[in-house]
């Protein structure tokens, strides 16, 4: 979560929100963070290095809440601050029931860098994205 443009810090209750939501997506609390979501919090909420939301349930594994968070307009392809995909981060995770919801969501499997089709290939899993 970032500073406002005009340079006024962060309201401490914001940013304590936006780490418990943050924490609900990398342990896979779907309900909470989905009720969040549809009250209003952005579904693309990113960490302080760029990760989103569904970045963080996807690389631990949490098929449910990366579907859930698909389902309520989270970016597939949403990249990190290093280049790094949500697709990726599963395939390198070996979290398959993720790639899964992430192609069938219409992730890119060629976006980032290294993408998941690269990362795929590295630990000869590239059944998991498909052909190039």
């Amino acid at each position: 979560m970032s500073a406002p443009s005009d340079g006024s810090p962060l309201d401490p209750r914001a940013v304590e929100l936006a780490q418990s939501l943050l924490d609900d997506a990398r342990e896979g609390r779907t309900e909470r963070l989905a009720a969040h979501v549809d009250a209003g919090v952005p579904a693309d909420l990113t960490d302080a290095s760029g990760n989103t939301a569904l970045m963080l349930a996807a690389y631990h594994g949490h098929a449910d809440t990366v579907a859930a968070l698909v389902q309520r307009g989270a970016s597939v392809d949403a990249l990190n601050d290093r280049g790094q995909s949500p697709l990726a981060g599963a395939v390198f995770k070996g979290e398959d029931d993720v790639v899964r919801v992430l192609l069938d969501a219409g992730a890119d499997p060629d976006a980032g860098h290294p993408t998941a089709r690269q990362t795929a290939e590295m630990f000869g899993r590239a059944d998991l994205v498909g052909p190039a």
